[in-house]
């Protein structure tokens, strides 16, 4: 396998990374993905710095096992803890995140000066956005606030408009960002674009919601088209992998992606 034909190689705590996954096929449909969820140990964001670090090396470990020409951390949290980990240790690969790009579209297109985040505990800890966003405009106003109900029941597949507990929890975490005059919000967590629709509804039109999966996807094929790495075949092979429950797992898989899935989902020991 040439280097074009590559896989990249997506991973998340869970379901959540899927974002970035239909975010990579719409915008690149004939590459080749593997997919790791570690389905064991979600959420990652209530976990220790020392915690995710190691869950993090461990997956990449699994996705090296495979032919793959590039890393996409699509977890903002594991992004946020452990990046720099990964690129020190796999330094051969291009490693890919959400923060980066979902920082510098946020901080060149906010008007107003404010921006909000919502996040699981941990990438609020790190204060990774607040950083980088003032890498790219220094006098923004940022407002981080941790979320952490919001990954437990987007796994459990409560992400839906009309689900009364998903949009009552929405709506006690967003009215005071709301009422503190934000014209950006970042869904700082890959699990968060399944609620898109909701939270664009209690934040208003006057309000830009990024979505951090469709930043990353943008960023990675540029990336990839520039090192020449981009696949130049039709056709496409995707394979997903989770270390507890692939049953549950694929089922809510098919309900967010349906046919874009495109492969079946297998039980890995990781």
């Amino acid at each position: 396998m040439n280097n074009n034909e590559q896989y990249i190689g997506v991973f998340d705590s869970g379901i959540g990374g899927l974002t970035v996954v239909k975010s990579i096929v719409e915008s690149m449909p004939d590459e080749n993905i593997i997919y790791f969820g570690d389905t064991a140990h979600v959420p990652y964001g209530t976990r220790s710095r020392e915690q995710i670090t190691q869950y993090v090396l461990n997956d990449v470990k699994f996705l090296h096992k495979f032919s793959i020409k590039a890393v996409v951390i699509a977890c903002n949290t594991a992004d946020a803890i452990a990046r720099e980990t990964v690129e020190k240790k796999y330094s051969q690969i291009p490693v890919f995140g959400v923060v980066e790009p979902t920082s510098k579209k946020a901080a060149l297109s906010t008007k107003s000066g404010k921006i909000g985040i919502i996040a699981t505990n941990a990438t609020v800890n790190s204060k990774a956005y607040e950083k980088t966003i003032h890498k790219y405009n220094e006098k923004t106003e940022v407002i981080s606030l941790a979320c952490p109900l919001l990954v437990p029941l987007v796994e459990e597949g409560r992400f839906h408009k009309g689900d009364k507990v998903i949009e009552r929890v929405l709506n006690e975490y967003l009215t005071p960002l709301k009422e503190q005059g934000i014209d950006t919000l970042i869904l700082g967590c890959t699990h968060y674009p399944l609620l898109y629709d909701i939270i664009k509804d209690i934040m208003g039109e006057g309000v830009d919601v990024i979505s951090s999966s469709e930043a990353a996807a943008e960023t990675l094929k540029n990336e990839l088209s520039s090192r020449q790495l981009l696949k130049a075949t039709k056709g496409s092979e995707r394979k997903y992998f989770v270390s507890d429950n692939a049953e549950f797992f694929e089922k809510q898989a098919l309900i967010f992606m349906g046919d874009a899935l495109g492969g079946k989902v297998q039980h890995a020991d990781v």
